[in-house]
């Protein structure tokens, strides 16, 4: 949970890090050696303070604190938006010569800001549409160094500023503090983001997707009244159809077997095996690192205990390895999301944290996509689950993090699927819901507007059913 922090042990800059928590919070820490994540933040003095959230009033507009630029390549800690740490990281790139020459002397204090100062429903969420970061040392080196450059550019476009003494005397006496900001630029640059796709801890997990042609909001709790959400469509997770059918008619997501090249067996078997491992340590089996042959006596032992999700990737397995045909699996199956894996686009991470919560029991793939809800779910495990997993992350995952992710995320040309003997399916106009309206008729002209493979699709993935059109 703590990897890759930065530590933090001189005097030096504990200090510097006591001005800056001072400037933005009012309050200083009497530790003498901690660690910082990517924003600042750290856990020592979170505890200290009894308060998570010190540089996160509200949970709404994050602050950070830089001393070096090692902190980029660190975790962000109790992170409310997902957006937060790719945002930082970014304007950090961006401004790296910058925040270089800055923390040589001292440490920047900065905001991500967004349009609300609190989150008191969800249509605040929806308001955020841009973040802004408002960065500076404890000096005021950057503000200092705005005015020195108005400075300069007065003196280099006025015709006699050669003469002023005072604008000389001015420019001078600023520089002191900044440097030479010809060279050394103190101006921060890049400091706007969009947020448009992004998920929220806030009230109980939010997925939320605008920039697509109809917006939508996945909650991860049940949501009983959403006739004042600023959205067109609201789902939660009881309403598997419709977040399938979300997923597939915005070519969201493929699935696993599409992984040309890739051992999808292999996958699919360790999928298995997190669901076998998962139901003996809840029958309360004791086993320490068990190898093939231990998981398939523990899975034969179990067999009746075990879940349907094993039932259904189960059969998968059969089909990849060549000794079954291929499974039917609808998204009514608890096997469905087990089974799909985010597409090739832009936001194919957030839409891998949202399959990772919708599939908690591959616990390797919750770890990779989804670190708070992998944390609050280790919480409750027994002792001999939480030393299985925590083995596999350090034996298997951890030797090979990119390799892991390749495998289990890369994209390459999808492979051809078994396919039914169908005519060509018609495609549905963007913006309709799949599945029939209410107040159609059950009368022959149902079939001019769907054929056998329209209703194949809704077989497999649900129709949208009770989501909020706005």
């Amino acid at each position: 949970m703590f990897g890759n922090l930065f530590a933090v042990r001189s005097p030096t800059l504990v200090e510097r890090y006591n001005r800056a928590l001072e400037h933005l919070t009012g309050r200083r820490t009497t530790l003498t050696e901690f660690h910082l994540d990517i924003s600042g933040y750290s856990p020592e003095i979170g505890d200290e303070f009894g308060d998570d959230l010190y540089l996160n009033p509200n949970g709404c507009n994050r602050q950070f604190i830089l001393l070096s630029t090692e902190q980029k390549t660190a975790p962000l800690l109790n992170a409310k938006f997902s957006t937060s740490r790719s945002i930082l990281r970014r304007w950090m790139d961006e401004n790296e010569l910058q925040l270089f020459a800055l923390t040589a002397k001292d440490a920047v204090a900065g905001e991500l800001v967004n349009s609300v100062f609190s989150i008191d429903s969800p249509n605040d969420l929806l308001a955020i549409r841009r973040i802004e970061v408002e960065a500076d040392t404890t000096a005021s080196t950057v503000e200092d160094g705005k005015i020195l450059q108005g400075k300069i550019d007065r003196f280099l476009s006025e015709e006699d500023a050669w003469w002023d003494d005072v604008l000389i005397a001015e420019m001078i006496e600023i520089s002191k503090k900044t440097g030479d900001i010809t060279r050394n630029p103190v101006v921060f640059t890049h400091n706007s983001f969009q947020q448009n796709n992004f998920y929220t801890s806030h009230f109980g997990g939010l997925y939320v997707f605008r920039d697509l042609e109809e917006a939508a909001v996945i909650s991860v709790r049940k949501v009983d009244d959403v006739s004042d959400w600023d959205v067109e469509y609201v789902m939660d997770f009881t309403q598997r159809n419709d977040i399938a059918t979300f997923l597939a008619v915005n070519n969201l997501v493929e699935p696993v077997t599409s992984a040309r090249g890739r051992d999808v067996a292999a996958i699919l078997q360790q999928k298995l095996d997190f669901i076998v491992v998962d139901t003996a340590a809840s029958l309360g089996e004791r086993f320490e690192n068990p190898d093939r042959r231990e998981l398939r006596r523990l899975a034969r032992r179990n067999l009746k205990q075990l879940p349907k999700e094993y039932e259904g990737l189960y059969r998968l397995w059969q089909w990849a390895r060549g000794q079954g045909d291929w499974p039917r699996i609808s998204s009514e199956h608890p096997a469905y999301f087990y089974t799909l894996r985010a597409s090739d686009h832009a936001d194919r991470d957030l839409v891998n944290m949202l399959l990772a919560e919708l599939a908690p029991l591959d616990v390797r793939q919750l770890f990779i996509c989804h670190k708070e809800a992998f944390y609050r779910a280790y919480a409750g495990w027994s002792d001999t689950k939480k030393d299985y997993v925590a083995e596999y992350l350090a034996s298997e995952y951890m030797m090979d993090k990119a390799g892991a992710r390749e495998e289990l995320f890369g994209h390459e040309p999808a492979m051809e699927e078994p396919e039914p003997t169908r005519h060509p399916r018609k495609r549905k106009p963007v913006g309709q819901p799949w599945g029939r309206r209410a107040d159609d008729d059950d009368d022959d002209d149902d079939d001019d507007d769907y054929d056998d493979d329209d209703r194949d699709m809704i077989q497999r993935v649900g129709p949208w059913g009770a989501v909020k059109r706005r």
